[in-house]
């Protein structure tokens, strides 16, 4: 049952995720990721060789190998057309929060529903408020191809945001996998310094 209840948390954080992109890239006047089939709750469209089944594996170990590692990951990156954007580095950013976002939103809404409903409810939800508040997080790390990059390009004045944008599209990958391989007595680094806020997120939802 643990192992299901961990496999739908998958599917809905990475399939909420990716939707949620594509919903804002629509609304702000892109139909790329319309036209690409990624305005989707289908998971198999989201599907990324490498984030995807990192996250998989994840998943596999705290669910059923007992485990107790933060599940991190991404989905096959939703893609957008800047040049139908008003204002693509303010819009882009907004496409970028908007997974994270929808991440937080479902987390909140199923923490409610289990504190009034209880019972099986619990053991269906846990995993996945737990992996949405875990993918969440992660993902607003400030460096490509995460979407906290994108939304810290938007947030930084036009020159900065150009020279960080290089940056972070040069070295950005490299930088990642420094975060997430693990280096601090067999603890990775974005374990280390993302899992006191991901404790304290679940310790107000899910207390």
């Amino acid at each position: 049952m643990e192992l299901i209840s961990w496999l739908l948390a998958f599917a809905v954080a990475i399939t909420v995720h990716e939707a949620a992109h594509a919903w804002m890239s629509d609304r702000l006047g892109d139909p790329t990721a319309r036209l690409m089939g990624r305005l989707s709750l289908n998971p198999i469209v989201h599907y990324d060789p490498v984030g995807t089944t990192m996250l998989l594996i994840l998943v596999f170990m705290r669910a059923v190998l007992n485990i107790p590692v933060i599940p991190f990951g991404w989905a096959k990156p939703v893609q957008f057309d800047p040049y139908n954007l008003k204002n693509p580095r303010r819009d882009s950013a907004l496409i970028s929060l908007a997974g994270p976002s929808s991440n937080i939103l479902v987390a909140v809404l199923l923490s409610i529903l289990v504190r009034f409903a209880g019972g099986f409810l619990i053991t269906l939800f846990i995993p996945v408020i737990v992996l949405n508040v875990a993918l969440a997080i992660f993902n607003l790390i400030p460096v490509h191809p995460l979407d906290g990059g994108k939304i810290f390009v938007g947030l930084l004045p036009p020159d900065q945001a150009r020279d960080a944008d290089i940056f972070l599209h040069r070295w950005g990958i490299f930088i990642l996998f420094l975060l997430i391989f693990p280096t601090f007595g067999g603890v990775s680094p974005v374990s280390l310094f993302l899992s006191p806020i991901i404790n304290f997120l679940l310790g107000v939802l899910v207390r």
